[in-house]
């Protein structure tokens, strides 16, 4: 969906295709026609924004091959769809029965992650929509924390000096900007916006910047504002932003909460738990947590991406007031901060057994929800929808 800010920019609001399994170009293809054109249904707009995910080998086959992107874009067109974004944050496998820390593989000390991270960026520059003003591609905040030595840090800089370079290259050549967001993630090296602006120092800020995901971010227990100023002070802009509630406990003591929160402890994906305090304390899975590796004595925030729209059974809450102040932070004042906004609720799949989509439509459904519940908040915020 198109928005349009008061100070002229136009801002894409598409949600992640993550959400759905496909490691290879006729996967993609498939998605489009069975989830990504009924939310646009449902919707009832003329067009509808996807942040893409390609696998690397979708990534690698499409970058080789202009004919089969060209194909990629006629299918596009033709359902009414348009990709500004791409996550390449998963590299592969996403969907496989355990993926937990492989998420964070390869990092950017490889060359595996530099060339996946330009292949997408390349094949993004074809797929851009001829008045779309830039591109963008999320990525790893470097990878997990441990180990990270020196010497990985000096690789992983010389990686996004590489990045940069390759990004400059791609523009002159096909006269399209893209540009890179780095996702600061609980557990990763680059955790926080004050990881980010440490760690990324002496960047190229023109190809390289965040991605700002909300339920990051409120896990972290970042202020949003504070958060901004923090980027702002480094110079780093945000790249994409990512529409994302995590879940919350507010008393993790209560045995009721603790049953709740034992619904949302589940084989696949990482769940990192911070405690509020001073320092946030912190676990690296939600099982850790339960089990006692956290005290329990102030409030929990979870790294479970849960429906922007729809509030967990009591007592669990979600931090949709903190997604709220993140959207406003970045969207509410006289300059848009970002252009791009990906709503990133991966987990529909993973969700406690009667929280999930079940039956035909059913996800649609609940994407399409997500969707009109961030649209109708960036109106609010006196953003105007604009023409297809």
């Amino acid at each position: 969906m198109r928005l349009l800010h008061p100070d002229g920019t136009l801002v894409h609001l598409a949600y992640c295709t993550n959400v759905h399994p496909a490691e290879d170009l006729d996967g993609v293809l498939a998605q489009l026609a069975f989830h990504a054109e009924p939310v646009r249904e449902r919707l009832d707009v003329p067009v509808l924004g996807l942040g893409l995910w390609l696998a690397r080998d979708a990534a690698a086959a499409l970058a080789a091959d202009g004919s089969a992107v060209g194909r990629l874009r006629r299918e596009l067109d033709a359902r009414g769809l348009e990709v500004v974004t791409l996550n390449g944050f998963p590299y592969r496998g996403f969907h496989d029965p355990v993926v937990k820390h492989a998420v964070y593989r390869p990092d950017w000390t490889t060359r595996d992650r530099l060339h996946y991270t330009l292949d997408l960026a390349r094949v993004l520059s074809a797929l851009l929509p001829d008045d779309a003003a830039h591109g963008s591609v999320s990525t790893v905040p470097l990878g997990w924390r441990t180990p990270w030595t020196a010497g990985q840090a000096d690789e992983a800089a010389r990686a996004l000096d590489k990045l940069a370079a390759g990004l400059a290259a791609l523009e002159t050549e096909t006269g399209r900007t893209v540009g890179v967001g780095l996702e600061p993630e609980p557990g990763c090296v680059v955790e926080t916006t004050a990881q980010a602006a440490r760690h990324l120092a002496g960047v190229d800020t023109d190809r390289i910047g965040v991605c700002l995901d909300a339920c990051h971010l409120a896990v972290a227990f970042e202020e949003p504002a504070a958060a901004l100023a923090r980027l702002d002070a480094a110079a780093l802009r945000v790249v994409k932003a990512q529409a994302s509630c995590a879940l919350q406990a507010g008393d993790p003591s209560d045995p009721a909460a603790r049953d709740a929160l034992a619904a949302f402890a589940e084989p696949r994906f990482l769940h990192q738990v911070r405690e509020r305090g001073p320092a946030p304390l912190a676990v690296d899975d939600l099982d850790a947590a339960l089990a006692g590796e956290l005290p329990g004595q102030d409030a929990w925030r979870v790294h479970f991406h849960v429906p922007l729209h729809a509030d967990p059974e009591p007592p669990l809450t979600t931090t949709r007031p903190e997604l709220e102040a993140t959207l406003a932070a970045l969207l509410g004042g006289d300059t848009a901060r970002t252009a791009h906004v990906e709503a990133e609720t991966y987990t529909w799949g993973v969700l406690p057994e009667d929280r999930r989509p079940h039956g035909p439509g059913a996800l649609a459904d609940g994407i399409a929800a997500e969707l009109a519940f961030t649209r109708d908040h960036l109106l609010s915020l006196g953003l105007k929808e604009a023409a297809a």
